[in-house]
Order: C-alpha cells, then structure tokens, then sequence
C-alpha cells in the first residue's frame, strides 16, 4: 500500500512560525477518535505545468499541516498521498486510477491541466469523489454531472470575455484569433469570438491550430493576412514560443494578447525582450490584500525561498475550504455530505473568515461562515465555478509590468 506523505515537525513549525498554527494549538489531542480523511494530490510536477505544480504541492502541503495541527477537521486528521501526471491525460488516468481505487482517497486536488481534468473526471464521478481543479475549460461546467468537480480558477469562458474586453478598453479594432487546439483554448477563443461580435465588431481571423508542430508559418499567415491590429493567442508557452517568433520574422507589426501562465518570465527567456516587448498579459491574481493571502504568502515564502504563484494560492485554498466542509458535515460524514457543504463554508451570506481554526470555532457554535481565501472570495456557482479578478500587464524590456486589475465576473456566460 501507498504510504501517505509525512507532513511532519517541519512543515508544522513552518506553518507555526507564519501564524497558520498558532491559534490551533490548545486544541491538539493525543486521541484521534474519527477515520483520517485520504486526499489525492494529482499535480503537475513534471511536463507543460512543471512550471507550477511543485509550488502547488508546497501549498497543498503547508495547509494539510495547518489543519492537522489544528487537530484536524471534524477531529479527522488529513493524509496526503501524491501522485505527478506529467501534463498528460494518459499518465493521469493511471495516475487517478491509482489513488482513487488503490489508496480509497475521498477527494483529488490540485489538479492543473484542463484536459487532465476531464480526463480523471469519469474515474471521480463513477467513485463519488470530490475534485479540485486550477481548469479553465468551460466544458467541465456542464461534463461534471454529479457536481463534484469544483474550479477555483475563472472558466476560460470568462477568460474570453476578459480577453476581449481589455482588448476593446485599449482601442483595437482588428482582432484576430489563434488558438490551440483543445478544449480549453478553443473555449477561450470562442468566447473572445462571442464577446467581440457582441459588442459590434468582427474578429478578422479565427485559427485553429495543431499541437506539437516545429513551425506554425502556415497558420499564423492566416491569422495575419487580413492585418490584425491584435491577436488573441490562446497557447501553451511552447507553442506560443515558436508562433511568436515566426511572426517577429515576418515582420508584421501586430499586438497579442495572451494567458499569463503563458506569456511569462519563461517565454520572455526564450525569445529575449525585442520578440516579447507589448504582449499583452492577462491571468487570474490572487486576493493579495485579504488576511488568508498575506498568512499563506508568509508561510510559502519561509517554506520555498519564493513568491507564490496564483496556482498555489489556490491549492492552499483547496484544501482548507475542503477541510470547513469536512468540519461542517462531521466527523462520521461521506464524501457526497462533505462535497455538498463546500458552499456552505465559502459562499455568502455568513461571517468572514480567513482561515481554517476561525472557520472552525465558529463552525462549532452553529454559525454560518463563509471563508474568503488566499487566492479570492470563493464564491462558488452553479457548475462549481469561481472567479478570482484577473490581473492586466505588459512585457516591457523584459518584465511584466501590473496595468490594472479587473473585478472577476459572477457568471461565466
């Protein structure tokens, strides 16, 4: 049997030292009465999300040691098996397969990738297990038929329409789109395509284009043939590596406007600051002012030596609104009890609250909280849907400049 990974005296001081644990600890007990509760960490530590699931695994971590330092959620102390899915729907199915039927976890967390998340989807749903995900892909809003798939980052839906309202607030008139191709970006770019045409314009290309390819010319001549003022690109770092410089080649004067988990410090490493300098990027920010950010953000900082990425933020918070709705349903609950109080400790109407121990004293007394999180309010929808604000900035001679922030929309539609 898979043994679950030690959150031990370390993690516990770390945690501790940042103030995470500290107001938990006159309610540490020797005795451990209720089953722990398993938790599948099902993260991308290798592959195209390598770049963030190690510091999601970090924060999934730190919180698994705050709650059980805290005694543990509805007196059930949080075991935390991990598993890598390498960015890849294949080796996550395994990998999903492995912690669901083998190891019996009651929730899979942390996951990155959209198609990773529809790929595990079936094996959760058939198990009655609560997933977790980081996923834009609008079609995990209507694909989860039992709602236990909950998004704590904005569908790609939104992030469409977000595109194409920055876009319209600084002047363009020309836009174009180019996106990869699956459910995600396609998504993404149709919703740009919906949003545009809604407010009276015409997107003057809208390219589709194949993965895992050394040259994208063809493509992108499409896309720039009609002279965009503005591409909408919808891409992996990888790919957008090769199309970005295809088109600085080309010569062509054009903006673009891309994810933020795209057009990144990596990408600008990769072509240098001529080929990057005015993209546009646009991502989902972490809640930077709230009490939960600014603890997470100590303790992560102490624990890795780093800044936090949004991704991280919100796994943290993944674990400790899982552990206000353990706490919420009881020590003897199951999953689909459990799954059903998320909203219940995150949505309003309740008392704020900004960390598991508040959640959970007030909990005890029968009050209604409502836990407002590292990474955003978590306000939860209809689909298992949120939306944290997305933050705007500009590659300028090298670094992403912060331009503004835009409130995150209730509705993905």
């Amino acid at each position: 049997m898979e043994q679950p990974i030690n959150i031990g005296r370390r993690q516990f001081a770390l945690a501790a030292s940042a103030g995470l644990a500290g107001a938990a600890l006159p309610g540490l007990t020797l005795a451990q009465p209720s089953a722990p509760f398993k938790i599948g960490s099902l993260n991308s530590i290798t592959g195209t999300g390598g770049t963030y699931g190690p510091g999601m695994l970090e924060a999934i971590k730190l919180a698994v040691a705050e709650v059980n330092a805290a005694g543990g959620a509805a007196g059930r102390q949080l075991q935390l098996y991990a598993e890598d899915d390498q960015t890849r729907p294949d080796a996550a199915v395994l990998a999903a397969k492995k912690l669901v039927e083998i190891t019996k976890v009651e929730a899979v967390i942390g996951i990155w990738s959209s198609s990773v998340a529809l790929a595990t989807l079936p094996i959760t749903n058939a198990a009655g297990v609560i997933s977790l995900n980081t996923c834009g892909s609008p079609d995990l809003l209507t694909e989860d038929k039992r709602d236990l798939a909950w998004q704590y980052q904005a569908s790609n839906a939104v992030f469409g329409n977000a595109f194409a309202e920055i876009a319209r607030r600084r002047g363009f008139k020309r836009p174009a789109v180019m996106a990869f191709n699956n459910s995600t970006f396609v998504g993404q770019a149709n919703y740009f395509k919906r949003a545009w045409e809604q407010g009276g314009g015409k997107v003057e290309a809208f390219v589709i284009y194949e993965p895992n390819q050394t040259s994208y010319r063809t493509e992108l001549g499409r896309a720039l043939a009609p002279k965009p003022d503005i591409i909408s690109l919808s891409a992996y770092t990888p790919d957008a590596t090769i199309i970005l410089k295809e088109w600085y080649q080309s010569g062509q004067d054009c903006t673009f406007i891309m994810p933020g988990w795209s057009a990144n410090q990596e990408l600008v490493k990769a072509l240098g600051p001529q080929v990057t300098e005015g993209i546009i990027a646009v991502s989902n920010v972490a809640a930077t002012t709230q009490p939960a950010y600014k603890r997470f953000d100590a303790a992560f900082r102490k624990a890795t030596g780093k800044d936090p990425e949004i991704f991280a933020a919100q796994a943290y918070d993944m674990v400790i609104s899982l552990a206000l709705a353990i706490e919420a349903a009881g020590p003897t609950a199951d999953t689909m009890a459990i799954n059903a109080k998320i909203r219940t400790v995150t949505n309003a109407p309740g008392t704020k609250v900004a960390s598991f121990v508040e959640g959970r004293d007030l909990l005890r007394k029968k009050a209604k909280i409502d836990y407002d999180g590292a990474s955003s309010a978590l306000e939860f929808g209809t689909y298992g849907e949120t939306v944290p604000d997305f933050g705007v900035y500009e590659i300028r001679k090298g670094q992403l400049v912060a331009k503004e922030v835009i409130p995150g929309r209730t509705s993905a539609t």
